[in-house]
């Protein structure tokens, strides 16, 4: 596809994300101004059956519930002439760019990270759909731990093995694809995302797929031989009999996913750690704090308007309905605020020395106080509209992007 679309349905398209074998991803805007993460279909993926099971799957994604580890569906056109997908957008980086950039994840993290993705997965199966595309570049890893991207995709991924050479599909569907999918077995089961998520979790705990090549005809030969066994090199021993199970050959004795988050909680028991201390860790680890950008909008000159606006609004303290109305008569914070600033009642009613007598004696003799000298203005706390403009300040130096 030349060029970016303005528009994909409802959503505004502000830049691409990606592309890969199913087509281009774009990060885009609702009418409201929410970001999605929105997906168009490549165009050698358009035919009447694939578009039939992309609307009934799309309708059931919608259902899933009970988990946060799925980025959620949000909407889609399976009738479009180039059929597309709006999911939440997920802000963070792919598994695959963390391995990349900072190495394998150590044993129990890894194991954290299995057992939330397993439980993420259930609530998928639960509904009768599968994932099919789990791969390193499908999960994402952000500050509220990892989601999986790319769920509803899988009415166009019951290919056949004649059609693997696909543009884009090497370096991850087909390096991470279980043998029933890579010998032509297009109507695969749960299991298959068991495999899926075994090879996940082999590239984060050793940086290397199960098998590799250098060819997908060659890669597609090691994972449809029962003979040639998955590469575990690197894997640590506590992780080998769990991932080695997910990776089996025969989808029938590959574990559940309750047997997978069973094991994985074995794992981090075995450290001492609680799952939830070890998804604590997992993020702490691989979180970045990334925010949704605008670039059609300069941050510093969208947050100085609000903050303008905030003061024109309000700038007459006494009008603004957001500040309380001012005290009838001096208390002790207004005493504390004049201290603060080294003032004091008396220096501020005159500017003779202050006298000697105590203060309980009587006045000294002289001309009554001068009417004409103004009377003390209390201090009190500044207007809303400038207590507002100083927070959103405040809040553009801590957050520049919108």
């Amino acid at each position: 596809m030349n060029g970016v679309p303005e528009q994909i349905g409802r959503y505004v398209v502000e830049r691409e994300l990606g592309s890969g074998g199913m087509g281009e991803v774009y990060l885009a805007f609702s009418p409201a101004g929410d970001p999605v993460a929105v997906k168009l279909i490549r165009s050698d993926r358009l035919d009447p059956v694939a578009r039939a099971r992309f609307e009934k799957e799309a309708l059931i994604a919608r259902t899933v519930v009970g988990t946060n580890r799925v980025a959620r569906f949000l909407d889609a056109d399976p009738y479009a002439e180039r059929p597309w997908l709006a999911m939440e957008y997920v802000p963070g980086r792919t598994l695959l760019t963390y391995v990349d950039e900072n190495g394998p994840l150590p044993a129990p993290l890894v194991a954290s990270l299995g057992a939330l993705l397993a439980e993420g997965l259930q609530a998928v199966h639960a509904v009768g759909l599968l994932h099919r595309d789990l791969k390193p570049q499908n999960v994402m890893l952000g500050v509220y731990g990892p989601i999986l991207i790319d769920f509803g995709l899988g009415a166009f991924l019951d290919t056949s093995k004649d059609t693997l050479s696909h543009s884009g599909m090497i370096i991850g569907t087909v390096r991470c694809m279980p043998p029933e999918q890579a010998l032509g077995r297009t109507r695969v089961r749960e299991s298959a995302d068991v495999y899926g998520l075994g090879t996940v979790l082999l590239y984060a705990a050793t940086g290397h797929y199960p098998y590799d090549g250098a060819r997908w005809e060659a890669i597609v030969g090691q994972v449809a031989n029962p003979g040639h066994a998955p590469d575990l090199r690197g894997l640590p021993e506590a992780l080998v009999p769990l991932i080695g199970s997910m990776l089996a050959h025969d989808p029938a004795v590959r574990p559940s996913l309750d047997a997978v988050m069973t094991g994985c909680t074995n794992v981090l028991s075995a450290v001492g750690l609680s799952p939830m201390e070890a998804r604590h860790a997992l993020i702490d680890a691989t979180a970045t704090d990334v925010t949704v950008s605008a670039p059609r909008n300069d941050p510093p000159a969208v947050w100085e308007r609000l903050a303008e606006r905030a003061i024109e609004f309000g700038e007459d303290a006494s009008d603004s309905p957001l500040d309380s109305p001012p005290p009838a008569g001096p208390g002790p914070d207004e005493e504390d605020a004049a201290a603060a600033i080294g003032v004091s009642q008396a220096t501020v009613v005159s500017d003779s020395p202050v006298s000697d007598a105590a203060p309980d004696g009587p006045a000294p003799d002289g001309p009554a106080a001068d009417d004409s000298v103004p009377a003390v203005r209390k201090p009190r706390r500044p207007p809303a509209s400038l207590r507002v403009a100083e927070e959103l300040r405040a809040r553009y130096a801590a957050q520049p992007g919108l």
